[in-house]
């Protein structure tokens, strides 16, 4: 991207304003981390709760020690291991960081990205000694955007977004991985949201494997029980299954979509969407797929399970919470299940 675009979007985040921009997971609403009236208007834009917390983004080589304190050795080998990258560590955060962009918590979540335009973005704005936080560019709830067009048909003319910087497709597809290092001493490490890097591997770095979020973790982004969901009702449906609801939907008349991983698709749907049968590939394609079959306008998205296993945890951990709100679609369509 032009250098002198990246200019005029770092002086836009310098001057308070809001900037969308593109990360290897998703695209970002991005503001002066330490502006807390820049912080508010992302939330302000979003329609987000302001005690959701945000994720501070980082240049390559950022001091982290001047956002958060208390370090645990842990951290360290992580950042070395998977920054730039997918992964968002929650540390103590340091006294003079406002807690605007924590939502009120004493920890906050810090994360540097691979994507060139994100680094370039945070090379230029303070001269790579800023942060930038940054929630999907999305209304709250709705589904992750992955391109720039998804940025634009979700906020229109807001007149709080003075740039959106179009990188292409994200790469990943759905958001980091969250790990929570905050309570290392009493707890040890946290896994508050799964995603592109696995407990697995990070296991493999730190030597222990991450437990599952408890009732004292901190807050993080994403970690509502409802989220990433489109305007149409999603329903998920196991594999063996989805041949016999197709058939009975159809015969009630129903107007619906799917989401699926098969070769050949059972008949009856309005629209399809095939996602590729690897967990990398249906991460990247994953928000595409619902936002195409939202458009469609359907009563219903069906949506075909996800394979069992780590690998495609962070898959189905969105595809829950897109669903959560939709629990019971199935019988108010008067559909047996």
């Amino acid at each position: 991207m032009d250098a002198d675009v990246i200019q005029a979007a770092a002086q836009v985040l310098e001057q308070g304003g809001l900037v969308a921009f593109p990360t290897e997971t998703v695209y970002g609403l991005g503001a002066d981390a330490e502006n807390p009236q820049a912080v508010a208007r992302i939330y302000t834009a979003k329609g987000r709760p302001s005690d959701h917390p945000l994720i501070v983004h980082l240049a390559p080589g950022a001091d982290v020690g001047y956002w958060a304190q208390d370090i645990p050795p842990a951290a360290s080998l992580l950042m070395a291991a998977f920054w730039p990258g997918p992964l968002t560590l929650i540390l103590k955060r340091a006294a003079h960081i406002p807690s605007a962009v924590t939502g009120g918590q004493d920890s906050i979540g810090l994360r540097c990205p691979s994507h060139p335009v994100a680094i370039a973005l945070l090379r230029a704005f303070k001269d790579g000694r800023g942060g930038i936080a940054a929630p999907s560019a999305n209304k709250f709830g709705h589904v992750s955007p992955t391109s720039a067009q998804h940025v634009r048909s979700e906020f229109g003319a807001e007149p709080l977004i003075e740039r959106i910087l179009d990188g292409g497709q994200s790469e990943v597809g759905i958001e980091s991985t969250i790990l929570d290092l905050s309570r290392m001493d009493s707890v040890g490490p946290v896994l508050l949201r799964p995603g592109h890097i696995s407990r697995t591997q990070i296991a493999q770095v730190i030597g222990v494997l991450p437990k599952l979020a408890d009732a004292a973790a901190p807050r993080a982004s994403g970690s509502l029980e409802a989220h990433y969901a489109p305007a149409t009702p999603v329903a998920l449906v196991e594999a063996d299954q989805c041949a016999a609801l197709c058939q009975r939907l159809l015969q009630s008349g129903r107007r619906f979509t799917l989401i699926h991983y098969f070769t050949q698709p059972p008949a009856g749907a309005k629209a399809y969407f095939a996602l590729p049968a690897d967990p990398a590939g249906a991460a990247h394609d994953l928000y595409a797929a619902l936002r195409s079959m939202d458009a469609v306008q359907a009563e219903l998205i069906l949506v075909v399970s996800p394979p069992a296993g780590e690998a495609w945890q962070g898959i189905a951990d969105r595809l829950r919470r897109a669903a959560f709100d939709s629990s019971g679609i199935l019988q108010r369509l008067e559909i047996a299940i």
